[in-house]
């Protein structure tokens, strides 16, 4: 009896041999089409109808194989695959550069000075305008929604959560308030210094929000961003407390309220250092994918887990003081662009992070112009603006339906 169920016993084996090479050269996201193709039991017991499937894990994008019983090979082969899962990254780029262009004139076009572009080029009052005012005041938008936008990603992959960004870790409230400290202890220290212990102080309140966080149980997602809030509800009471008994209310207020209405030439350019930061965050982009996997696998493949985490933690603790010294606080950025990238093209750094820093700063240009031009000749700050669209947004990632299930 044995000896007759030797040869099928084999055959299984080989077949699971053959899968899993398959699965190997192919990659995880299409393990069903390696079943299907070389385990003949698994095609008997899943023999559905003909439909669509999204591949892809959490690090892979989120492109679709359409899988029928009754066929050896994927509708889309394993190179048409490659092909189309580089093609849809590059169109949304394309799109977002496109409408990021569109924004960027419109941008330097509206304001309540008169402004003709047939003057530019003459050296009157509009070539001073656009050089002085509008030109920094967009360049300072752009950099900020594309750092913030990044940093928010940075965060949800640190913490393995799509809920949280730096307002929502406690690192906006601990830079501020490390803000109100330097200025009070310090009042004549220089920007740089400033800057440099609103970043350490954001840099702690983040660690004190991952040791808070690791109490709760893996499976309580929707508690990640609810501590956060509260804690830095704390945070923000205690550097009002502080601001009160000082007198320094209105200084704090421009700090925890997003506005470019002051951005003028001399008075942003260390907004470019954000850029530096994103560009860094690009080059480790692979290295912060593993370890958003979690801790066994970042440990089992190699990485430098805590090298790679403190250098996450650092670009957001920078870049998050860097906006709040400039131009401000502005909430959402972190939490909104991420989800919508994600929900598109995946959760891959290396591919999903240009579409978030483009799409960021499409989003806050525009409800900058919205802003200055809701109310003309007045203005209203772009942290409101954006504060109303992306609570909208926020409530609907809250309510939506799964993006796809496998």
């Amino acid at each position: 009896m044995q000896a007759n169920r030797l040869p099928t016993l084999l055959t299984r084996q080989n077949n699971k041999t053959a899968a899993f090479r398959c699965r190997l050269k192919h990659g995880d996201s299409n393990r069903l089409l390696c079943f299907r193709r070389h385990l003949p039991d698994f095609r008997r017991l899943h023999h559905p109808a003909p439909r669509l499937v999204k591949t892809g894990s959490e690090a892979d994008s989120r492109s679709l194989i359409q899988i029928s019983h009754g066929r050896k090979k994927p509708a889309i082969t394993p190179p048409q695959l490659s092909l189309f899962m580089t093609a849809r990254p590059l169109s949304l780029n394309l799109t977002n550069l496109l409408l990021l262009a569109a924004l960027f004139i419109i941008s330097l076009s509206v304001g309540v000075a008169d402004f003709r572009w047939s003057d530019v080029f003459s050296l009157s009052d509009s070539t001073e305008l656009i050089l002085v005012s509008r030109l920094p005041r967009t360049f300072a938008i752009v950099l900020t929604g594309a750092s913030m936008a990044v940093a928010g990603m940075i965060m949800q992959i640190l913490m393995r959560n799509r809920f949280v960004e730096p307002s929502m870790a406690g690192a906006s409230q601990s830079a501020a308030l490390g803000l109100l400290a330097v200025t009070l202890l310090f009042p004549t220290a220089a920007l740089m210094v400033k800057m440099s212990v609103a970043a350490v102080a954001a840099l702690i309140g983040m660690s004190v929000f991952m040791m808070l966080i690791r109490r709760l149980p893996p499976t309580a997602q929707l508690m990640v961003p609810l501590v956060g809030i509260i804690f830095g509800g704390v945070i923000e009471a205690a550097a009002t407390f502080v601001a009160y008994k000082f007198e320094m209310l209105q200084m704090l207020g421009v700090w925890q309220q997003g506005d470019f209405s002051s951005v003028l030439l001399g008075r942003y350019e260390l907004l470019w250092i954000t850029g530096g930061l994103a560009l860094f965050a690009y080059l480790i982009a692979d290295r912060l994918t593993i370890l958003g996997l979690g801790e066994a696998v970042s440990i089992n493949l190699g990485l430098n887990r805590t090298a790679v985490l403190w250098s996450g933690l650092i670009i957001v603790a920078l870049i998050t003081s860097l906006v709040i010294v400039t131009v401000g606080n502005i909430p959402f950025i972190g939490l909104v662009v991420p989800n919508i990238i994600s929900r598109l093209i995946g959760d891959r750094l290396r591919q999903s992070l240009p579409a978030v820093a483009l799409l960021g700063a499409s989003l806050v240009l525009l409800c900058d112009i919205i802003g200055r031009v809701i109310v003309f000749p007045f203005e209203i700050p772009v942290s409101t603006v954006f504060g109303v669209l992306g609570t909208v947004l926020f409530l609907w990632l809250l309510l939506r339906k799964p993006a796809h299930a496998v």
